[in-house]
């Protein structure tokens, strides 16, 4: 092998590495490993950034803004109330939300289906009294598998579209891939729709358990100065609080606990109580009581400007690791945790001692733009406002819909590239203000759009230094290898990839491998394209290896044996039914 190709076969190997044992942001590991094959001569400037103009990177930066569209428009929340109906049974629920979840993600981002079914389907389990557990994972997987149905269903499928365009001078239409995607909806929905019952716990999520998500201590001292002094209990009014109840009394280093109604004040006693978010306003409005601790009053927020808030924390959160003392969380988002529930369950101990994980789901007292100024941040995979008083504005969700089909058929019936509908439909959201210019700006993800083209370079290196020959070659270790079994092999190296590191980086660093693997055998090179796009999207047996399920890990209280348990059957169902009909669909 020439050191040029050993080069970029260690760089690949460090980037890999690095993306699934570090925390280090995925496009400051990308971007490092473009950089070090520049420097290293491998690639000229223009080769590593030819990415950059990739069609089908501007194409998922064009969709952002028509999901912003949808989702200011609540346009996916005003369908899902309406698909999701009024089931009596588990299993009528599981089916109306494995279709509309699965058909939606056809033609929008599946993120953003997830995140807008999120709260519909909490919402709506609570009043049915149904285990949000048994539908939120089910959730995600129909949106994944629904992605591939079509071009446009996952950002995955438009980036390896745009390799085929750019390498090879081929590309496929809107609904080409429905001929396999369509199948495995419906082999994969109905393979949810008998066994998530059996396979998923029956557990309440975060936002359900009260006790556990929304339910917090809070210590409030007895003013010696205050009326409160020599009063009981009852009669300081704190026997009969709607928000929560009097647990404990700390009272000159002892503990009292089960505390009788009738026992009188002291100042300088320190009250525990126990309850709902809004148990600490109500201890604000008792004349006689102040906070014993914590940072709600160093919040540099007026009162009336405050909110509650709940925030998943996301892989690129900079404090993971970290306790919530060492994070200096307040100072840095100007918000202060109030409670963190994990896995459905509330942490003990002192809050500023507990360390943060990725999937903990925080209950946050912070200023009402929170929600809009760290809705697109990475640092948070799902951030709401609990009192949201601007809800959307459902009269645009008609026109949102309408713009977003227009998109469908004009590209779907070729009129115009899928580039130039999304171009037009984005325009279309901005022009008819169904979302504004600034939200539509937040709303592009820059690092998505910075992993993907940056990986194209690792592909360009791999195909220029004969790298990716190299790898096919040790792939097809078996003389005379059958196509199908060939195909098997990338596809199951595909899903390796995508459960280590993203799905978009995943499928860059494959097409290379793909093409040699195919021109190595003498045959078509669109069997194994496409089997990168199944397999890069194919990924349920862990929270980390695609975005939506880890917004469901919290809200639906999963753990992570929950994934495998569901998650590895449905991978070899799909993972089966995508080899087999491939070859049927794109022959070799």
């Amino acid at each position: 092998m020439e050191p040029a190709a050993i080069l970029t076969l260690l760089t690949i190997l460090l980037t890999l590495g690095m993306l699934a044992a570090t925390r280090i942001s995925p496009d400051v590991v990308l971007m490092g490993a473009l950089s070090m094959l520049v420097v290293a001569g491998i690639l000229t400037p223009g080769e590593a950034l030819a990415g950059f103009a990739n069609p089908g990177v501007m194409t998922i930066a064009t969709l952002y803004v028509v999901a912003a569209g949808l989702k200011e428009t609540g346009a996916i929340q005003w369908l899902a109330h309406r698909l999701l109906g009024q089931p009596e049974r588990l299993k009528q629920a599981q089916l109306r939300v494995l279709l509309p979840a699965s058909g939606l993600s056809a033609f929008m981002n599946n993120t953003t289906v997830v995140a807008m079914f999120i709260p519909a389907v909490q919402e709506w389990a609570g009043r049915l009294r149904l285990p949000p557990s048994k539908l939120l994972l089910p959730l995600s997987y129909a949106a994944i598998i629904g992605g591939t149905c079509t071009l446009i269903g996952t950002s995955t499928n438009l980036v390896v579209d745009g390799l085929l365009q750019t390498e090879l001078g081929m590309g496929l239409g809107m609904f080409s891939l429905a001929w396999v995607g369509m199948p495995l909806v419906l082999i994969g929905g109905t393979f949810l729709y008998l066994f998530a019952d059996r396979l998923l716990p029956d557990r309440q999520g975060a936002l359900e358990q009260l006790e556990t998500a929304r339910e917090y201590a809070v210590e409030v001292i007895v003013d010696g100065k205050g009326p409160l002094v020599g009063k009981t209990i009852a009669d300081a009014g704190l026997r009969h609080l709607s928000h929560g109840y009097l647990a404990d009394i700390e009272r000159q280093g002892r503990l009292l606990t089960a505390v009788p109604p009738d026992t009188e004040l002291l100042a300088g006693d320190v009250l525990i109580f126990i309850g709902a978010p809004e148990c600490a306003r109500e201890l604000r409005r008792v004349r006689g009581l102040r906070p014993a601790g914590g940072d709600v009053h160093k919040l540099d927020i007026d009162h009336h400007r405050r909110c509650l808030v709940e925030a998943v924390i996301g892989p690129d959160f900079a404090g993971l690791g970290q306790s919530v003392r060492e994070s200096r969380f307040r100072s840095r988002y100007q918000a202060v945790i109030l409670s963190i529930s994990r896995h459905g369950k509330r942490l003990p101990g002192k809050l500023g001692d507990i360390r943060l994980q990725v999937g903990d789901t925080l209950l946050l007292e912070t200023a009402q733009d929170f929600v809009d100024q760290y809705r697109y941040r990475k640092d948070f995979l799902l951030v709401s406002g609990l009192n949201d008083s601007t809800p959307p504005d459902f009269r645009k969700a008609p026109l949102a819909l309408g713009i977003l089909g227009a998109m469908v058929v004009t590209s779907a019936t070729g009129l115009l590239s899928i580039l130039e509908a999304a171009l037009l439909a984005g325009g279309a959201m901005l022009a008819t203000r169904c979302v504004p210019a600034s939200k539509a700006r937040r709303s592009v993800d820059l690092s998505v759009l910075v992993v993907i083209a940056a990986s194209f370079a690792l592909g360009a290196a791999m195909n220029k230094t004969g790298a990716a020959a190299q790898i096919a070659q040790w792939l097809l270790l078996v003389e005379g290898i059958a196509p199908w079994l060939a195909l098997a092999l990338v596809y199951l190296l595909t899903v390796i990839f995508t459960e280590l590191i993203t799905n978009n980086a995943a499928a860059v660093l494959m097409f290379p491998i793909a093409t040699a693997v195919a021109e190595q055998l003498g045959v078509s090179v669109m069997p194994f394209v496409v089997a990168i796009m199944f397999a890069a999207s194919a990924s349920f047996m862990t929270p980390l290896g695609y975005q939506t399920n880890l917004m469901v890990l919290g809200p639906g209280g999963y753990r992570f044996t929950d994934y495998l348990r569901l998650g590895a059957p449905l991978s070899l169902v799909v993972g089966a039914t995508a080899v087999a009909l491939i070859p049927w669909v794109w022959p070799f």
